[in-house]
């Protein structure tokens, strides 16, 4: 009996017994009964099928759906795939988890969870506390369920006393065991730990990385120099934030006739990690460092990441160098990359640099002696903006939050992050960088891997237009073929500045996320056919590994492992495109968990915001300072609203009162949940 058979015959009947299979297929010897199940399981694994007691039934999109369970509300889970979403009442998902990918039965009275692929929690974190004789363990997630923990006895517990819980059996009770204690839940950053070990952030280095770390040498000697070309007498700095502490690129600058030649120096750190070393396995299996509210888990030792690899100021320094002679209209005429040594000048800040253009005179006379860098570093930035606006690059005109800490790690303000051209210009500098040294490894055919970002999904698309009508936006593409330049101009023509920062958050949610892949598939949002990450190698494994291809192939001219190479970098691409997707979850798990915690005495206040989102369980505002609440739907009393999902609104039955996208009002914080990292609002009466 072949595959194709049974599924021929589920496609005729969606439902089967085993006994019903045997008779139809005939199953007369012990390899007939062995066939049969060995084909119903490889169909059950390619999620066509599903057994249920032995019946097993067609996976049919009409009346089922695979996705991964989010959890949004008391009384009810969101599964979700891909652009399709459907919500089950809890009672109908028991031992159901948030991130769990599970099969759905769509009924036509309620949804249910009727099968569960894989957990997506394996690990629990929260704190015991100690009532009447005994301890109790409460989770920092709600998992609505009890624990039954098999290893309490193993360790010296304390009332308050942080933990992580291993989870051994899923039910109710979860079984677990405890994996380790972190410490007091009082203590300074202990919530953001407990997070980061939920999320199985690698916070602490061996003693094998560290030992190897701390043999390294701890400044460039003159064997360093080999085969680099010295550009220590070139006038160089850095411009980072003003809290940075290790800095992966530098810039110099030489103003041409014709334009200008611009330097754009990274961190050598492939000539200190070598390749399978203790510290570079570490940091493969870290991938990216974090970056969450009061600390930075990073990728390579302190001794790295901040000493001999950080570019600091007034120190040789083991560089790669990207060197770009840059018309006056911003086009980049070559380029050529090369092992280089620096001498880094000046430390500079993107506030100072910012104030600097703007010419407050402090700034002018601190930054004198560098006046000249700056302003023609500033002159070829905006060339190569102005060319990037041509090209179609998207501007999704994102606002960052900026989190304010007291002594105690507690989150006393929350601020939108400033961003001046100072910013500009060092991200346009290393896009024209990332972009040449993409070209080379394409053109010259090194294996690598390359920062991509593919086209959006048309129907996302679509559904952004029409929501856009509705709103009485125009627009002029289809959205099966939109070039980046169509997408900006669209997002330009919307004139309502609230308006059009939601609408830029919605298109960017219409396109695929940015990964990494071992083929040079271009940058949709960029507008870029060649395009990798060469620049922070300090943080960023992938940068790493492009640094190594282009000493082997580029600068030693080696040939025998190419191949080799090219499996390689595959198999990595996927790996760091989940870790970093891991972290992207992590940072913003904290960014969510702080404004809560910020919002938590902030109870009763009124503010005013703009809807950001509108859904069938309520809407989303969002205050000025990015913090955004739910307004569900069962707190709107004064009438039985509708759900328009085309015009994204909730419409009430008698009043005809609206609550639609962009939608300034008053709200009145009602609740702020740190652990969930929730803040919920109410309506103000009128």
């Amino acid at each position: 009996m072949e595959k194709e058979q049974l599924i021929e015959a589920f496609r005729k009947k969606k439902q089967w017994t085993i006994k019903e299979l045997e008779r139809k297929f005939q199953c007369q010897s012990s390899k007939d009964f062995t066939s049969l199940i060995q084909n119903l399981n490889a169909l059950e694994q390619e999620r066509f099928l599903c057994n249920n007691h032995n019946v097993y039934f067609l996976i049919d999109d009409d009346e089922y759906m695979i996705g991964k369970v989010k959890d949004v509300s008391k009384w009810e889970f969101a599964v979700i795939q891909k652009d399709r979403k459907v919500y089950v009442p809890k009672k109908y998902a028991r031992n159901i988890f948030d991130k769990d990918e599970v099969l759905v039965h769509k009924g036509k009275k309620f949804n249910e969870i009727i099968h569960v692929y894989s957990r997506g929690i394996t690990w629990v974190t929260g704190t015991f506390y100690w009532k009447k004789d005994h301890f109790i363990f409460y989770s920092d997630l709600d998992m609505h369920t009890r624990f039954l923990i098999r290893n309490l006895d193993d360790y010296s517990l304390s009332h308050r006393m942080k933990a992580v819980l291993k989870i051994e059996k899923y039910g109710d009770p979860l079984v677990c065991s405890i994996d380790r204690l972190l410490g007091y839940e009082y203590e300074k950053g202990m919530d953001i730990t407990a997070i980061l070990s939920r999320h199985h952030v690698r916070q602490y280095f061996s003693e094998p990385v560290m030992d190897q770390a701390n043999a390294l040498e701890k400044e460039v000697n003159k064997h360093d120099l080999v085969g680099r070309e010295d550009f220590r007498n070139l006038l160089t700095v850095t411009i980072d934030g003003d809290d940075a502490r290790d800095f992966d690129d530098a810039i110099s600058i030489e103003s041409l006739s014709s334009g200008y030649r611009l330097y754009v120096h990274i961190a050598d750190v492939s000539y200190y990690v070598k390749e399978g070393s203790f510290i570079d396995q570490e940091a493969f299996a870290r991938s990216t460092s974090i970056y969450v509210a009061d600390r930075v888990v990073p990728m390579l030792p302190f001794s790295l990441s901040n000493g001999i690899c950080s570019l600091n100021p007034h120190v040789d320094r083991c560089t790669l160098t990207c060197i770009m002679d840059i018309d006056l209209n911003g086009h980049i005429i070559s380029s050529r990359i090369v092992p280089s040594v620096i001498h880094s000048d000046m430390r500079c800040t993107y506030t100072k640099v910012n104030a600097f253009l703007e010419g407050d005179p402090d700034v002018c006379k601190e930054y004198e002696s560098i006046g000249k860098l700056l302003k023609d570093f500033e002159a070829c930035s905006r060339q190569l903006q102005k060319r990037a606006v041509e090209r179609g690059t998207v501007d999704f005109n994102t606002v960052e939050s900026d989190l304010i800490l007291d002594d105690k790690g507690k989150c006393i303000d929350v601020r939108c992050k400033e961003r001046g051209f100072a910013q500009e210009m060092i991200e346009q500098a290393m896009i024209s960088a990332n972009v040449c040294v993409a070209h080379t490894l394409n053109s010259l055919q090194i294996p690598g891997i390359y920062r991509v970002h593919e086209k959006p999904d048309p129907e996302k698309l679509s559904s952004l237009l029409q929501l856009a009508q509705s709103l009485g936006i125009k627009s002029s593409f289809y959205p099966d073929d939109v070039t980046p330049k169509q997408l900006q101009v669209f997002l330009d023509s919307i004139k309502d500045l609230d308006l059009s920062q939601i609408m830029s958050t919605l298109a960017l949610r219409s396109m695929q996320r940015a990964r990494y892949d071992a083929s040079c598939l271009g940058h949709y949002g960029l507008a870029l056919k060649e395009y990798c990450h060469f620049t922070s190698p300090i943080r960023r494994y992938p940068d790493l590994i492009v640094h190594r291809m282009l000493r082997r192939y580029l600068f030693r001219k080696n040939s025998t492992l190419r191949e080799k190479d090219y499996g390689k970098c595959e198999r990595q691409a996927y790996f760091v495109s989940e870790r970093e997707n891991e972290a992207v979850l992590t940072e913003r798990e904290v960014t969510d968990c702080k404004k809560a915690e910020y919002m938590e005495d902030k109870i009763g206040q009124t503010f005013t915001g703009k809807i950001v989102s509108v859904q069938a369980f309520g809407f989303f505002v969002e205050l000025p300072n990015t913090i955004e609440g739910l307004v569900p739907l069962h707190s709107l009393v004064d009438d039985f609203y509708n759900y328009d999902e085309m015009a994204s609104c909730l419409t009430g039955e008698a009043t005809k009162k609206k609550y639609q996208l962009g939608q300034k009002i008053d709200v009145i914080c009602v609740g702020a949940d740190k652990l969930k990292g929730q803040v919920s609002f109410a309506c103000k009466e009128e």
